[in-house]
């Protein structure tokens, strides 16, 4: 039986996917030609060809769309970024943290050195969450 993936919240996209969704979602619709090239400069080598097979799997998956318009195909995420990500995040806190945001932020806060505008920046969104 073969049944395709759909783009639901079951859909976890793999590290390697990931790094390529996130050259769509900074630079918008791409050919295989730029993502490769962009992940060869901000990651590390990867093979075009690798880079072309698995954007094919993830527009199989429903990760990627792919517009087959033009000779040059262009690929864009099929995945809204913080959608996903906030997919990524619960599963993280959940299976870390026992689903406990404030362990993850302990976590995190005692790990990090966080600055003081970051730290200004989460005391605003705190009293914002804390208003409303």
């Amino acid at each position: 039986m073969n049944r395709k993936k759909t783009n639901d919240a079951k859909t976890e996209p793999t590290r390697s996917e990931l790094e390529i969704l996130q050259v769509l979602w900074q630079y918008g619709p791409s050919t295989v030609r730029f993502v490769n090239d962009t992940l060869n400069a901000q990651k590390r080598a990867v093979q075009y060809t690798s880079t072309l097979k698995l954007m094919q799997i993830m527009a199989e998956k429903q990760l990627l769309k792919r517009d087959e318009t033009n000779m040059k195909h262009i690929y864009m995420a099929g995945m809204e970024e913080q959608k996903t990500k906030g997919i990524l995040l619960d599963r993280f806190v959940d299976s870390l943290f026992n689903g406990s945001a404030s362990s993850l932020m302990m976590q995190l806060l005692g790990n990090k050195k966080t600055s003081k505008k970051e730290l200004q920046e989460i005391k605003d969104l705190l009293d914002k969450l804390d208003k409303s």
